[in-house]
């Protein structure tokens, strides 16, 4: 008698979780067959996107495990397992790691946003959180930018995403702007003539029409008349006309007999035994 019902217990079984089993399996095959598919597209999108390598990685790393995730839930519940306590225990899972690692999960925040936006790239110079210089890498929690000495400074994107960025080579040209300080005895117009036929020479220094070098009397200060040199110059050419033209135009000045100043005051010495005497007179 208790075989038999044995034997009941266990067709009645069968019957009643056969078909979920194959049900369960159906869903898991066609559900990873998609996932593959979806996760290629994804990809595809993001190559054309342009996305950095690192980011592609993880985001369709990510998407697939919450897809399988996903699946796994709608598995179980296709046995017959109550998935409602399952999904709140990742839930809570989830908010306590969240909260145990705010400022790790702020970084990757910002490095997601960086990746995506795009403000700067590798190999970029940019000024930000206090350090200027090139962009050597860009991961998910941190980007390292070497100095112009040689350091490499290692900065939370966290930060670098919610702040100032001035990237100088985004645009792919600059403008220099140069003060040059002359005697106020100084001819100002041989001194503009100069500096401006210095600038004009060089052929690296950008000539278009709306970029032309130009010249003006940009200050009269305190010991000299203050002229500024304006110009544009590609990226790669930045450094060595600033440089040249820096050094060529002090010497070029000077040949003319145009003084350079440095910080200068007038002082006024009075005789002070000399006056006592004149007031007593």
């Amino acid at each position: 008698m208790d075989t038999q019902k044995w034997i009941d217990a266990g067709y009645n079984l069968v019957v009643e979780y056969t078909p979920k089993i194959i049900a369960a399996i159906l869903i898991w095959i066609i559900g990873n067959w998609l996932i593959g598919i979806l996760s290629k597209i994804i990809v595809k999108a993001m190559n054309k996107a342009d996305y950095e390598i690192s980011l592609k990685l993880f985001l369709s790393n990510l998407i697939k495990w919450s897809l399988k995730i996903m699946l796994t839930i709608v598995v179980l519940g296709t046995l017959g397992i109550e998935t409602t306590t399952f999904a709140a225990v990742i839930a809570a899972g989830g908010l306590a790691i969240g909260l145990a690692l705010q400022g790790s999960l702020a970084n990757f925040a910002g490095g997601v946003l960086i990746l995506l936006l795009k403000p700067f790239k590798v190999g970029d110079w940019i000024s930000a959180q206090g350090v200027d210089g090139s962009v050597k890498e860009i991961s998910i929690f941190n980007t390292k930018i070497i100095t112009f000495g040689n350091q490499e400074a290692i900065i939370p994107n966290g930060k670098l995403s919610n702040d100032n960025i001035i990237n100088y080579t985004s645009q792919g040209i600059r403008r220099e702007n140069l003060t040059f300080g002359i005697g106020y005895d100084d001819n100002i117009k041989e001194a503009k003539d100069i500096l401006l036929n210095l600038i004009n020479e060089q052929e690296t220094v950008i000539k278009e029409e709306d970029k032309l070098p130009m010249i003006a009397v940009g200050e009269l200060g305190d010991s000299s008349v203050n002229i500024i040199l304006r110009y544009w110059a590609k990226n790669e050419d930045f450094w060595a006309i600033r440089w040249y033209t820096l050094e060529e135009g002090k010497a070029r000045l000077e040949a003319a007999g145009i003084s350079i100043p440095f910080p200068q005051r007038d002082v006024h010495h009075y005789n002070l035994e000399k006056f006592e005497t004149g007031k007593k007179d």
